[in-house]
């Protein structure tokens, strides 16, 4: 969130941060994002057992009202339904620690490295009601090393994240979904 927010604050960049939300008041990212002047809401989703609509009714109305455009979502752990996935079609991104399609959902960089996979990585997709498995927009190619642990292998995947959602952002924004390839 913060690297897609930094670079949004850039005066060549074609969108801009209005809304940092999360369904965890307690989120790291919302001191983040008011540190940087956005705005922030925080809408936990426990109250709305039962009831996923109205929880992303609420979702829905807090983008709306903050003018979002494009919605990116970045460790939002919720599986998105697909009335809302409908609501935001073409204009929802999401960034997912694997090269899909391969992996999808947890564990990902576990599972790549117990299938003894060569490479891991990243992927920067469009959300769609199937989970993890829009049209991708960007991948990151990681190494797996002998030595890796998921751990050491989330963190080495990590500052390429940062730089290729930012990177994909940039193009959708204008509407080139052309695939951005890091490694």
């Amino acid at each position: 969130m913060v690297a897609l927010a930094q670079d949004m604050q850039s005066p060549d960049h074609p969108a801009r941060p209005c809304l940092v939300l999360s369904n965890v008041a307690t989120a790291g990212g919302l001191a983040k994002a008011r540190g940087m002047g956005i705005d922030t809401v925080s809408i936990p989703h426990g109250p709305f057992k039962g009831d996923r609509a109205g929880f992303e009714a609420r979702i829905d109305a807090a983008l709306r009202d903050a003018g979002a455009d494009l919605v990116c979502l970045a460790g939002f752990m919720r599986v998105l339904t697909p009335d809302f996935c409908a609501r935001w079609s073409g204009r929802m991104l999401n960034i997912h620690p694997s090269l899909l399609p391969k992996y999808r959902g947890l564990n990902t960089h576990a599972r790549a490295i117990e299938a003894g996979d060569a490479f891991a990585g990243c992927t920067v997709h469009e959300v769609t009601a199937e989970l993890d498995g829009g049209p991708i927009l960007g991948q990151a190619k990681v190494e797996i090393l002998p030595q890796d642990t998921p751990d050491a292998l989330a963190a080495r995947i990590l500052p390429f994240e940062h730089k290729l959602y930012p990177a994909v952002l940039r193009r959708f924004a204008v509407g080139d979904h052309t695939p951005v390839h890091l490694s």
